[in-house]
């Protein structure tokens, strides 16, 4: 089964090139344009990982992160033309698992999202593992 993206961008320009550079790669994609949106996305179906940018209207991205992890660990990468040190720093204080300054290197992009989301497949099998151990 192909993994679900979440893109979260309010510039659609930026939302079709994410998802056709995502859907060539294989996979599937669900687009927000603010983080309100998001949230709302996330929460009515199962995302394996989010690509979130911070400057949105209705819910920045440092919010919406903050809130998604409030219930739940899945990967987050930070994709925003705010690249200033303080902000890639608060972006992963608050949650986000990487953080990307636009403009975005394709290759190095989808290096990424294959890397989390492969870590994120390992800690779900040893979760279950761990749960199988705990029954015995």
């Amino acid at each position: 089964m192909a993994k679900r993206v979440l893109i979260v961008d309010d510039e659609p320009r930026y939302l079709r090139l994410l998802e056709a550079n995502l859907r060539t790669e294989g996979y599937e994609v669900v687009t927000a344009q603010d983080g309100q949106q998001a949230i709302e996305t996330f929460s009515a179906q199962p995302i394996d990982l989010i690509l979130l940018d911070i400057m949105m209207p209705r819910l920045d991205g440092f919010a919406t992160c903050q809130r998604i992890r409030e219930f739940s660990n899945v990967p987050i990468i930070i994709l925003t033309a705010k690249g200033e040190e303080q902000d890639r720093v608060r972006g992963l204080d608050l949650g986000a698992d990487d953080y990307l300054p636009k403009p975005i290197n394709r290759v190095e992009l989808l290096a990424r999202v294959r890397s989390l989301l492969r870590i994120r497949y390992l800690h779900n099998e040893l979760e279950q593992r761990n749960a199988l151990l705990r029954n015995v």
